[in-house]
């Protein structure tokens, strides 16, 4: 196991016109952090991680701040040294992979929706003592609800409140790049199921999403090639949508329980919209024995 220094091996790409991911991880045998289990190597790391900014001309718009301080200045120098002097950040939802760089925009608007912001602020102990910890967590200083329409320069940019994956998630559509940037509501390969108690309205949601207007989906975690080339297409959302269906069967099918994740999502890696990844039979495993444990959905 090789330990490299936080922000290191992080990749700038270029995804689309106007906009830059910030990529890191699914680097096998490489760790951040510590060589002890920490959410930071085992979570985000492990699975490989991507956050955006659109610019255009003087302005951005960090799409979360990446999984550490480091990671988080390389961004933000990154962006000053291509003319940026004016840095806003939404945050996609309160999870500890996409907030714990906020510290280095403590001076810029960070918007989230009130979710969000309610979410943070109830774990925030949690969040500043875990391992590794984000103290100070650095809290939203403007909120929304629902939507909220912004302007990076020229470019128009919706944010909108879904629930999937989490009950807080904000995603952004660039309708002049037909992009959906959508932060862990769609994961390469299967969801994190993080709520598995509102799994049912998490599939309402990823079929609302499905009739939007956008051609490419950008996601937190995937993987890098399919990234760099423009992102996944809107097949993911049915992708994702089948697993999750087949996971709410586990409650009454015990055969699906022992499957292993090649197994259990066959028919999705078949359909090419996302490729298998080792390290998510873990996920995948997690997912069964959480949804399994909440019984019935609500």
């Amino acid at each position: 196991m090789t330990m490299s220094p936080l922000g290191s091996t992080m990749r700038l790409i270029r995804p689309a016109p106007n906009v830059l991911g910030f990529y890191d991880g699914r680097i096998e045998g490489v760790r951040g952090w510590s060589d002890q289990p920490n959410w930071l190597d085992d979570g985000a790391y492990a699975l490989g991680i991507c956050t955006y900014a659109i610019v255009d001309g003087s302005e951005a718009l960090v799409y979360d701040t990446h999984i550490s301080l480091q990671h988080a200045r390389i961004i933000r120098q990154t962006l000053e040294g291509m003319g940026v002097t004016s840095m806003r950040v939404v945050l996609s939802h309160w999870h500890d992979d996409h907030v714990a760089g906020n510290e280095v925009f403590r001076d810029c608007e960070i918007i989230a929706n009130n979710l969000t912001a309610s979410a943070l602020a109830e774990n925030r102990t949690k969040l500043e003592n875990e391992n590794p910890p984000i103290r100070p967590l650095i809290l939203p200083n403007r909120t929304f609800d629902d939507n909220l329409d912004l302007m990076v320069g020229s470019i128009a940019v919706d944010l909108r409140h879904v629930e999937i994956h989490s009950h807080d998630g904000t995603v952004l559509v660039m309708p002049s790049a037909g992009l959906l940037f959508a932060g862990d509501t769609l994961e390469d390969p299967i969801t994190y199921v993080g709520e598995p108690e509102r799994l049912t309205k998490h599939l309402d949601d990823l079929e609302r999403m499905a009739g939007w207007t956008f051609d490419r989906i950008l996601p937190n975690h995937g993987w890098l090639q399919m990234i760099q080339s423009g992102g996944y297409g809107r097949e993911f959302i049915a992708a994702t949508r089948s697993y999750v269906e087949k996971l709410l069967r586990c409650r009454h099918e015990p055969d699906l329980v022992r499957q292993d994740l090649r197994a259990f999502a066959a028919e999705v890696f078949a359909s090419g919209a996302v490729g298998y990844f080792a390290p998510y039979e873990a996920v995948h495993r997690q997912n069964v024995e959480a949804v399994v444990a909440s019984g019935t959905a609500s």
